[in-house]
This record gives structure tokens, C-alpha cells and sequence, in this order.
């Protein structure tokens, strides 16, 4: 799942701006026009004739895409590719036949796969033909080199024409291998999804399949969708891809796809979400860096089919960790960015301003699990966080598979725990308690629990707390409301001997009812920071 450093320099970049991305410079003239284009001969085209074409190409030998002028393309390094401008006038849709313009990324060092664009109209679709006249680029760049009909990296959908900004404003991206983003409601991108997730953190390599294909028809209004069409082929994979991206309050994307299985696939990851997560206030000890806490994701959330709603907390563990939360018929999952406060990151980037993503399942998804992989990192520039629903039949070749789904690019959870308390901080430090002698075997955790629901408990009356550890002993409970606030602190002290890892589990209760969402906590004893030291 990791990539390379380049290639998450490259996309932070994208992101580190808000809404400005490489190449978003303006271009003064008229309104672009699609006959401004060159594109190639009429082709009927639907959804189900791209299913079909999927399906076939499964039954064949895997044939990589080969990068065009690869002597060339391997000189477009990331200064290079930043230089590389797409002209608006030559934006798709920017002439009033849509209402978000399109603009496309052209190829390089680290987007060497060529993707094909075709614009939809009715039931035909035609493709755009790659000329360097597309781009912006300096008289001496090696880009001018490359042949016509190369094809183009990915594109980008900017924002309303009727827009004053929107040259310079872009809302959803597609750029490399499977991997796409949106901005959230606070106008910041941040995390990725990818279309598929195979073998990610099991024995095998991991395969990054590729949209090679999208056939995009335009939305002909502010609050119609975009419609996406995506052709998916890896190794073991291939893919027909439906997508409806609609620009609100954040952006919503209803994805359908169905897969075909050229190989067996140890571990095939539906609905991927892709993020990073370095250090957070509680583990900062063992970070050395200016800023309080560097994420784009604090913690996982869960929806289970029996209606639980947990909050994990993200690690930046010493190894791979592969957790897996079993479940049937899923009400949903998202990595969350859940600490929106500037003043826990103070970074010009706008950590707290990162969109959170919730996978909505459509339809049932039957017995699986959701996966949370966490690899080491010890830098901001890779993901290291991923989170994907594997089901649990085994995924065999020939194996065929339509999955339907919502992603909500957004602020917090679209479906918020009206009836629940939510947590709002992990803590840890000594065990025991002051003014006593403190044993120095003892680790005390602290978790902050926030919600209205709390504030329904009579005065006197106390939550029960109900926690729970994989091994170790839990040695005391308390629980106390913290003056003046709707917060309530929950802390145990736990006994554990011992590096590897520890799973812990805690919920607040009123008779046989819950007070709060379930925290669930890996602690890792053989990481500084999260022993007592």
C-alpha cells in the first residue's frame, strides 16, 4: 500500500494549497469550447457494453500498459510536471454544454500509465486526443517531445462554470493507478480512495490495478451528478466502474462496480480508503517535530450490521499491524479526521480543515470484515493508513462480484450518534494514583467522552464503565465528569507484561443501555510512548 516518497510529495502538493493544485494557473481568453478539441471517431457506448468488455478482457492474459516515449516520460520529474499547465481553454464543458469543467494531468516520471479520456454525449463517446497544445509549458521542456495520442495522467472536475473562481478551484481528482479524492465541506482535500485494494500487507506483493479508461458525461446542472465511467485491469483484476459525483456540501460519490478475478487474490479489499497518520497529541513523545499532532486521519470509525458504533484509534505502529473487525451486512466505515481544532497542528497545510470519508454500503454485503492496515512511517509525505471491507468467501479466479456504495467527503460522519456519546481524547501516563507510591507496572489510560446525552444524568448518577482487555489485568476503574463541561473521563489502570500487542475495549453504560460509542485501543508496549517510562 505504501507508495513512493515522490509520489506522496506530488500529492500533497495537491493538497497543501486547498483548492489550488499544480498546474491551476489562470488563462485569460474566452470561454473554452469542446470543439476546441481533437477527438476521435464516434463510439457507441454504454454502461453494460463496458461490463461485457470488463468480463472479456478477465478471460485473457494481463498486458501492462506501457508508458508512450518512455525515454521521454521518465525525464517529466515532479519540478517538470509542475511546469506542465492545461490551458482552460481547452477545458471540456467550460463552453456551458456542463456545468463543471473538466481539465486533465498530464503524464510523467510518476504518472508514466497512460489513461484514456472520452467525452459522453447521449450514447456515444469520443476520445480526447493528447496534443502538447493542450498544455502550458516552457519552450525548452521535454514534454514537447512527446508523440500525439500519448494520453493523459488523470483529470480533475472544477467547480461551477457560472463561478467566478473556477479556473483556479477544483472539487474531485483522478490521478494514479486507482486512486481518487474530493475536497470535504471545509474546502480541503486530504485522504484518497482507490478502486480496489489487492493484497495489501499479506505475503504477496501488493498490485496497484489501473483505471485505464474513463468515459465522463457531464452534469447538466448544479445539483446533477457527473457521471464517471471507469475501465479497471491489474494482474489479477479487472473492473467496470460506474461513478456519480455530486458537488454539495462536501461531495457525495455513489460508486457501482463489478469485478472479475483473473487470479486468486489473498486479501481483495472492497471500498479502499488510503490515508496517513504519523504521530497524534498522545504518542507525539517519541516524534520529533514542531507541531502537536500530523495526521490526515485520527481514528477509524465503525457502523456495525447489529447497530455498535466504535471509534478506533489510529497507531503509527514499529511493524505492519492487520486488524480485522468482523461483521455482516455493515451500516458503514470511514478513516475520520475527527480533531478539527487549528490549535492541535498549527501547520500551514490545514491538517484540521481535512475532509473525513464514510463508505456507505448499498445493498447487502453479506459476512466479512472491515480491515485496518497501519505500516510504519516516520514522515507526513507517506500513506501509511488503510481501511477496506474484505468479504470473507474466499476470492478465487473466475470469481465475479458487484458491489454498490456511497462515499461522503465530508467534515464529520453524515449519520451522526445522536443517542451516543462520542470519544473526544485518549490519554495516557503513570498508573496508580497521587500522593501514593506509584507502581511501576502499572499504565494508566484516560478517555474523554463528550455528548448531550450526558448531560440527561441526574446529578449524582454515575455511567458504568464496562472495559476489557485481550491479556493483562485490568487493575481499577474510575470515572469522574470534568468541571464545568459535558465531558466525562473514564481511566483504568492496566497491568500488562510483555511487548507484543494489546487490545483494549471500553463503553459507557446506564443499566443494560449505552451511554457512548465503544473506544477500542491497540496499545503497543514496545513502542516509547506508549509504555511507562
Amino acid at each position: 500500500m505504501t507508495t513512493s516518497v515522490e509520489r506522496r510529495r506530488f500529492l500533497k502538493s495537491l493538497a497543501a494549497a486547498g483548492l489550488i493544485l499544480p498546474g491551476m494557473s489562470m488563462v485569460n481568453g474566452a470561454r473554452a469550447a469542446n470543439e476546441k478539441l481533437d477527438l476521435g471517431d464516434p463510439q457507441s457506448f454504454s454502461f453494460d457494453a463496458l461490463i461485457a468488455r470488463a468480463e472479456t478482457m478477465a478471460k485473457s492474459p494481463y498486458e501492462p500498459p506501457v508508458a508512450p516515449d518512455p525515454e521521454i516520460v521518465g525525464k517529466i520529474d515532479y519540478d517538470t510536471h509542475g511546469k506542465l499547465h492545461y490551458k482552460r481553454e481547452f477545458s471540456p464543458f467550460a463552453d456551458g454544454s456542463g456545468t463543471y469543467p473538466l481539465t486533465f494531468f498530464h503524464l510523467g516520471m510518476y504518472f508514466a500509465k497512460p489513461v484514456h479520456m472520452h467525452l459522453i454525449d447521449g450514447g456515444t463517446s469520443r476520445e480526447v486526443v493528447y496534443t502538447p497544445d493542450y498544455f502550458d509549458m516552457p519552450e525548452d521542456s521535454i514534454a514537447r517531445k512527446l508523440s500525439e495520442n500519448s494520453g493523459f495522467a488523470g483529470f480533475r472536475l472544477h467547480e461551477d462554470v457560472e463561478r467566478d473562481d473556477w479556473k483556479t478551484q477544483d472539487w474531485a481528482a483522478f490521478l494514479g493507478a486507482s486512486y481518487f479524492r474530493a475536497i470535504g465541506d471545509e474546502g480541503q482535500y486530504g485522504l484518497s480512495a482507490r478502486g480496489i485494494a489487492v493484497n495489501t500487507a499479506t505475503s504477496l506483493p501488493e498490485e496497484f490495478p489501473d483505471f485505464r479508461a474513463f468515459y465522463i458525461e457531464p452534469a447538466k446542472s448544479a445539483n446533477a451528478p457527473v457521471t464517471v465511467y471507469a475501465l479497471l485491469d491489474g494482474p489479477s483484476i479487472t473492473g467496470a466502474y460506474r461513478f456519480y459525483l455530486t458537488r454539495g456540501e462536501g461531495v457525495t460519490m455513489d460508486v457501482e462496480k463489478h469485478l472479475f478475478l483473473r487470479k486468486d487474490i489473498e486479501r481483495l479489499g472492497i471500498a479502499p480508503l488510503t490515508s496517513m497518520f504519523w504521530y497524534s497529541e498522545q504518542n507525539k513523545s517519541f516524534r520529533f517535530d514542531w507541531r502537536p499532532e500530523v495526521h490526515d486521519s485520527d481514528g477509524l470509525e465503525l457502523w456495525t450490521g447489529n447497530g455498535e458504533r466504535i471509534w478506533r484509534q489510529l497507531n503509527n505502529p514499529e511493524v505492519i499491524r492487520a486488524s480485522a473487525f468482523g461483521d455482516k451486512n455493515p451500516r458503514g466505515f470511514g478513516l475520520m479526521q475527527r480533531d478539527h481544532d487549528v490549535s492541535h497542528y498549527l501547520d500551514g497545510v490545514r491538517y484540521h480543515r481535512r475532509p473525513s470519508l464514510w463508505v456507505e454500503p448499498l445493498g447487502a454485503w453479506e459476512d466479512g470484515s472491515v480491515q485496518l492496515i497501519e505500516i510504519p512511517t516516520d514522515d507526513e509525505i507517506h500513506d501509511n493508513i488503510g481501511a477496506f471491507w474484505v468479504p470473507s468467501a474466499p476470492a478465487k479466479a473466475g470469481n465475479r462480484y458487484q458491489f454498490r456504495y456511497r462515499l461522503y467527503w465530508q467534515a464529520q460522519n453524515p449519520f451522526p450518534m445522536d443517542k451516543l456519546a462520542h470519544v473526544s481524547a485518549t490519554r495516557m501516563g503513570r498508573g496508580g494514583e497521587p500522593g501514593t507510591v506509584r507502581p511501576h507496572d502499572l499504565l494508566k489510560f484516560s478517555v474523554e467522552f463528550e455528548g448531550d446525552i450526558l448531560g440527561t444524568l441526574a446529578y449524582g448518577e454515575f455511567p458504568e464503565i464496562v472495559v476489557s482487555t485481550s491479556r493483562g489485568e485490568i487493575v481499577r476503574t474510575k470515572i469522574e465528569p470534568i468541571m464545568d463541561t459535558r465531558i466525562w473521563r473514564a481511566a483504568f489502570d492496566l497491568r500488562v507484561e510483555g511487548v507484543d500487542p494489546v487490545d483494549l475495549r471500553m463503553y459507557l453504560k446506564r443499566g443494560d443501555a449505552p451511554l457512548s460509542e465503544t473506544w477500542m485501543f491497540q496499545h503497543l508496549p514496545g513502542i516509547r510512548g506508549q509504555q511507562q517510562g
